[in-house]
């Protein structure tokens, strides 16, 4: 990889508009508002794998594994270049002298990996026109909300998110970067039958990773043998990737996330909620979420950490 692709990141930060805009209704960075009708003309492919979350879904865990059985199982070529270059994140677009992620999408070659966190109703529309391919990775509402909450406080494009009180008001409403996490994922889910959709859960990772890589491989059409697809696990353990400078945005400008905060690859588990919740909270995270949830047919696990 090129060193000066990274200069030209930490150049494109500097003086750059952090403010929060909105897309019908939907906050997004600023900057993605401004670009907006390049994102929308983007040109998807018939052979696009989008890897979609709402964030801290575990979309990097997501991508790592789809670009793995991508390449077979080759991990050397995996660390080709760190995960927010190799996979363009479709939803930003950084000013010059960066390239943008549409920009390097469209130098890629055939079969191209992307990825977003837009809500369904907000992807390029020639994502459907082409019947790309999409993996789409749903995690609990609750420890969805904490994992956020830390990376917000680190990554200094968001918006600080306060106290732990009001950051958990606003999770509730809808009124953070990406919005509503129970309208991104029920609208995933009612889409899934309707384009090529694998809606997997994070959950379902924790528990059983190869079982949901044999689900996620066969999905993308590949037929890998045991041992490629067991050394895919281990590569993409969060114990791996939370060491791998090619996944742990160790390699991006701390202007821009600072790891001393909190770290980008924080815990990796499920229950740490548990840890954060006040009683009265949790009341009333459940009455909202009964409210929002009803109807959908999602049932979401939460184990035990």
């Amino acid at each position: 990889m090129d060193p000066s692709v990274l200069d030209d990141i930490a150049k494109s930060l500097e003086g750059i508009d952090l403010s929060i805009g909105s897309i019908d209704g939907i906050q997004l960075p600023q900057i993605t508002c401004d670009a907006w009708d390049i994102i929308q003309n983007f040109q998807a492919r018939e052979d696009d794998i989008l890897v979609a979350t709402y964030p801290k879904a575990g979309t990097t865990w997501a991508h790592e594994i789809v670009d793995l059985i991508l390449l077979e199982g080759n991990t050397e070529k995996a660390q080709r270049a760190p995960c927010f270059i190799k996979v363009p994140f479709i939803d930003l677009v950084l000013p010059k002298p960066a390239k943008s992620a549409v920009e390097v999408a469209n130098e890629m070659e055939s079969p191209r990996l992307l990825k977003t966190h837009l809500p369904i109703q907000l992807v390029p529309p020639s994502f459907w026109e082409k019947n790309a391919k999409v993996v789409y990775v749903a995690r609990n509402a609750k420890d969805c909300m904490v994992s956020y909450y830390y990376f917000q406080k680190m990554n200094k494009g968001l918006p600080d998110p306060g106290t732990w009180d009001n950051y958990f008001s606003s999770f509730l409403s809808g009124e953070v970067p990406w919005g509503s996490w129970f309208d991104h994922v029920i609208g995933w889910w009612k889409a899934r039958d309707k384009y090529q959709i694998l809606y997997i859960f994070y959950e379902d990772m924790i528990e059983d990773p190869m079982r949901e890589i044999r689900k996620i491989t066969r999905f993308i059409g590949k037929n890998l043998s045991e041992e490629v697809l067991e050394k895919i696990k281990e590569h993409t353990s969060f114990k791996a990737m939370k060491e791998n400078p090619m996944a742990n945005y160790s390699a991006f400008p701390s202007s821009l996330m600072d790891q001393s905060i909190s770290p980008f690859m924080r815990k990796g588990t499920v229950g740490d909620w548990k840890n954060h919740f006040l009683m009265s909270q949790n009341i009333v995270f459940e009455e909202e979420y009964k409210q929002k949830m009803d109807g959908a047919g999602l049932i979401f696990r939460d184990l035990l950490p």
